[in-house]
Formats: C-alpha cells, structure tokens, sequence
C-alpha cells in the first residue's frame, strides 16, 4: 500500500505569477520524468523552452474563458488536487470520471501587493484578485499527504534535491512543511486583500476581524536580550535603507524607530539623541552642527552608544562631531559625501537613510502584543500647540517661554511616562523618564540638569499627564521652571493652578496627554 513517503510524483500543475525560475524547475521536473501541466503565461514560458507542456484546456476540456478568470475551477483539476489516495472510493469515483492525479501543485499569485504599490486604479486592483490560484494552493495545502504544493520559488532546487533523495518522492515530513508555508501565503495573501477593500468602504475604525499579514523581511541575532530569538517582519526597507555598518540588532530598530518618530516633529535642522527608547538630548539650530552642540550638552553620557536622529541632510560639520562619541546608529535623510565617507570610516557604525515621507504615512495604527491577543490603537501623531492651550494661571506666557513650552511638547509624548522634560525654546535641557511618581521623573530631569551643569532657571516644563497633586509642580518650580505645559483633568487643578499663581510661573492646558507605556 503506497504512503506519502512512497508516493511517486508523476504529474506536476505549474501556474505561476512570479516566474522566477519556473523554466529551469520545469526542466528539472521533465528531466525526471515528470509530467507537466499549466496554464496561460506559465504554460507559454516552459514550451518556448523547448519543454513538453499539456495545457490545461486539454485535460479539462474547456478553454480558458472570461479572460483568463475561469481556467483551473474544473472537476478534472480539483479531483485531481483533492482526491486522497487511501480512499478506496476516491481512487474509484477518479477512475470513473477519468481524473488524474495532480501530484504537486506549483502556484503562487497574481501581484496584487505590488500593483498596489504602484498606485493603480480600483478596477485593476479588482484584477488582480486572484481566485484560481488561492483555490489551488488551499486544495493542495489540504490534501498534502499526496499533493506536494509549492508556493515559493526558493524551494524549487530543495524539492528537485528530495525528488532525488527519495526515487521520486516526497516524504510527509516535507509536504506538511510545504503545506503550512502555502497556508501562510494565501493568508497573507488575503490580508493584503481584505486591508485594502476595508480602506475603500466607510467601515468602523476598527473591525470585528483583522489579519496581519506580514512578510518576514529578516532573521535577527537574537532578540532583545541574547537568549531570545527574533526576527523583522514587514517592510522596514521601504522607510529605512542602510549604508554601512554591521546588521542592525533587535534593539537597535526599537531605537531607530523611536528616534525617527521623534525626528519628524521637526522641519528645520535638528538633532534627537536616544538612548532605550527616551529622548536624552534634542535640539535645533541654524546647522546641525548647531543643534548638536545643544542636543549634547543636555546629557554628555547617555548618547554613548545612542541612536542619532537627523532632520535634514547630515554634512561635515556635524558629522565630525557626532563622529567624536561611539553612535551604534545614525539616520539621516541623506548624507553629504564628505560626511558619508567620514562616518564609513569605523566599519560597525550603522548608518541609515530614512524616507521621511513614508515614514509618516506608515503611522496610522500601532500593535502591541498581550498575553492571549494583541492591542491596537491609532497612532499618537496629533499634537495640540501652546497657542491652542488654555492658559489656566494669572501670569500669561512670554513669547520665548511660550517656544520653550512648544519644544517640550513636542518631545513629550516621546518619552516614556512619568514623563516631565525641561526646555528652553530651541533644545531640551533634562529628561525625566519611566518613573512611577511624576516628582520622581521632575527631581530626576533637575538633578540631570545640575550634573550636566545646565541652569534650569527659565525653563519650561512639559509634563505627559496632568500633575494630580501640587508637589510635582512645585518641584519643577523650585529647579527653575517658570512655565508648564500639561494636559489638565486633575479632580485637584485648582490646588495646582493656585499652587502655580502663587509661584507666580505660567501654565497651560493642552486637554490632551501623551501617555507612553
């Protein structure tokens, strides 16, 4: 009695969108003896090669119709995927219906992510929905015990390899393998589908099913710390390309993704310096050069080892200083070639372009894993102006301290909460981060500030969420602070406004916070 390991593969179906190598896998194919079907342009390819082909209208019977949408839904196709050869009257029912078995199924599908990527109109995007090909791949995946179904042009040279190792066989072990990896691209596949006809309808936010489908881009060292694994899905390449340096490491694309959100609040030259995730020093300037002379000073330790985020294109002059400090990463929208050259220099510095553009418009929703499911919300992209909040204290802002506060908003909801950030109008002067009491994270940033040698005195201060008690606002008052910027909504906002009156310091209420978990 034959078992999918002894099973000899005698007649192969090969319909495939991306042709890539189906000619020389084909020939691999015949050269064993095997018998070919296709279909369409596949079908074309392996005869111009000189390569016998039955075409699939011959076996069925039927030509291929309505444009190629109807070729491979046929009983002679399908009975031929779907029968399961341990059956007594499967095997029968083929017999009598003159059915052959198909045993493999070489598929993969219409581009239908790479037409989108292009921009084409809804009609063509409908096109490219394929229905034949999914229906082949699900059938086979199904019955892989005696249909060997092949999605992936890198299998083909493994697959002719176990052909060979096993007399003409597959063994189960590799067909389930295979079948598990079709799933995977017909989900994904779907994903990409359901994604798309979701954003042309007027449909809730967030829908009752979703489905991720990413692809993994690739394989990392390790993950965030050496004895976990990990890898990247998706299409990171699409906003970040990667000039120089060793591969980037798990933490180091946490860090880059954090920098570079950061960034983007900026249009003029500015430098974010991050380090775990937390802004320790941001700036602007005239040059970057400049607003590396102020990002630095806020905090001369923590960008050891740091992520470096540019605003606008990073030229000698301030890579010459960046170059002073050991960076594990640096991401600019482009380099000048002095500065590029420069920075090559030490060979495990990564250095990255970002599409900043791309990178904006890639942040619409963010996921996050729990125990049992996954949480997603939209981005945190909206950010309320100082000249838009509420002034809430008796003694208005100045225009420099209204600046400051603009700053310190901005950097805020970048950092991890408790989070209270003192600024002046162009940079940040000391970050407190992560704390569990907001006096913490404010006592914290001062005595960052008088190690670093800052003077906190006129600074404003951002705060994530509102202060619940007054001793969070005063303690920012006695380092220096004379403005604050914070959401409000505390049951006590009149102790702390009156707390803020009688410090006689400005303070406004934006009516939004900026939790960052």
């Amino acid at each position: 009695m034959i078992t999918p390991d002894t099973h000899h593969v005698k007649t192969a179906l090969l319909s495939v969108s991306d042709k890539t190598g189906i000619v020389d896998f084909a020939r691999g194919l015949a050269e064993r003896g095997i018998r070919i079907l296709s279909t369409g342009g596949t079908a074309k390819a392996i005869a111009d090669a000189g390569i016998e082909v039955t075409v699939v209208a011959d076996v069925t019977g039927f030509p291929e119709v309505m444009n190629g949408r109807v070729k491979t839904l046929h009983p002679k196709i399908h009975g031929g995927i779907l029968a399961d050869l341990s059956i007594p009257e499967h095997v029968q029912e083929m017999e009598q219906h003159g059915i052959d078995s198909i045993d493999m199924t070489v598929v993969n599908l219409y581009p239908f992510e790479a037409t989108l990527a292009s921009g084409a109109p809804h009609a063509e995007m409908v096109e490219q929905i394929d229905i034949g090909g999914p229906t082949m791949v699900r059938a086979s995946a199904k019955n892989y015990k005696w249909t060997v179904v092949v999605v992936n042009p890198e299998r083909y040279d493994a697959v002719l390899k176990k052909l060979d190792d096993n007399n003409g066989c597959v063994d189960e072990d590799t067909r389930r393998f295979l079948s598990a990896e079709a799933f995977r691209h017909t989900a994904r596949y779907d994903s990409i589908i359901q994604a798309y006809m979701t954003g042309q309808t007027a449909s809730e936010e967030f829908p009752t099913e979703i489905s991720l489908g990413f692809k993994r881009a690739q394989e990392l060292r390790y993950g965030e710390n050496p004895h976990q694994t990990a890898a990247l899905y998706g299409s990171f390449e699409s906003i970040f390309s990667q000039l120089h340096g060793k591969e980037l490491s798990y933490n180091n694309i946490v860090d880059i993704d954090a920098a570079s959100r950061l960034s983007l609040e900026f249009s003029e030259p500015a430098i974010c310096i991050i380090k775990h995730t937390n802004p320790c020093g941001a700036a602007t300037g005239a040059t970057l050069s400049e607003a590396w002379d102020k990002a630095f000073a806020s905090d001369t330790k923590s960008p050891f080892g740091g992520i470096i985020a540019c605003s606008t294109e990073l030229d000698l002059a301030a890579a010459e200083k960046i170059d002073g400090i050991f960076t594990e990463v640096v991401i600019a929208p482009s380099y000048s070639a002095d500065a590029l050259a420069l920075l090559q220099k030490k060979k495990n510095r990564r250095l990255l372009t970002i599409n900043r553009q791309a990178l904006a418009e890639s942040l619409k929703i963010e996921v996050r894993s729990v125990a049992g499911g996954l949480l997603v919300q939209s981005s945190d992209t909206e950010l309320v102006q100082p000249e838009g909040a509420q002034v809430v204290t008796t003694r208005q802002p100045s225009e420099t301290e209204t600046k400051a506060m603009e700053f310190a908003w901005k950097v805020a909801k970048h950092v991890k909460s408790n989070a209270v950030i003192y600024c002046a109008a162009d940079r940040v002067l000391a970050v407190g981060a992560g704390q569990m009491s907001r006096v913490d994270s404010a006592m914290i940033a001062a005595r960052k500030a008088q190690d670093a040698g800052l003077d906190l005195t006129g600074s404003a201060v951002a705060s994530d969420a509102f202060f619940p008690f007054a001793d969070g606002l005063l303690a920012c008052v006695e380092a220096g602070a004379t403005a604050v910027i914070q959401p409000g909504g505390s049951i006590r906002d009149e102790e702390v406004i009156a707390a803020a009156d009688d410090s006689d310091i400005a303070m406004s209420f934006t009516g939004r916070r900026h939790f960052k978990h």
